[in-house]
């Protein structure tokens, strides 16, 4: 089954969409017998940028408190290359549009210099009592405006 690509218009081009990076430190519990970096591993590197972005914008407290929490809604990788342990590995996280309650995201992980993945999903903030959608409040939906500029999606 081929999907429509999220990767436009070029590696290259979408690379540069990104503003947000973190380094990953490859663990070796993170690779298979082989060497390889273990599929499930990309969600975890995933995971963690997307929360040391929310930091880096200043809202974790708003987006991860008793009364809302934004929880994932879905998530893909597409593996491009092989990554191992010993690679230096660079993974860049962006806001890619805004939704009523829901941010959609996409990930890009380069190692050696070379897109290895790429991934994308949705985040929607919830009442914890209700387990329901609840809107994103403006001054978040602005910070993330004003971080991203003119790579997000209206």
């Amino acid at each position: 089954m081929k999907r429509e690509s999220f990767i436009q218009p070029d590696a290259a081009g979408w690379l540069q969409k990104f503003h947000f990076s973190i380094p990953i430190k490859v663990r070796y519990c993170e690779t298979d017998m082989l060497g390889h970096v273990n599929n499930v591993s990309y969600f975890m590197y995933f995971e963690q940028g997307r929360i040391e972005y929310f930091e880096q914008l200043g809202l974790f407290a708003d987006l991860f408190g008793e009364e809302k929490v934004m929880v994932v809604a879905d998530l893909e990788c597409q593996y491009l290359a092989q990554m191992y342990r010993s690679d230096p590995v660079q993974l860049h996280v962006r806001v890619a549009s805004i939704g009523r309650s829901s941010l959609d995201i996409e990930y890009a992980v380069v190692a050696s210099g070379a897109l290895k993945a790429a991934g994308r999903g949705a985040v929607v903030l919830i009442e914890t009592k209700s387990g329901k959608s609840t809107p994103l409040p403006e001054e978040i939906k602005e910070a993330i405006r004003a971080f991203e500029g003119t790579g997000l999606a209206q």
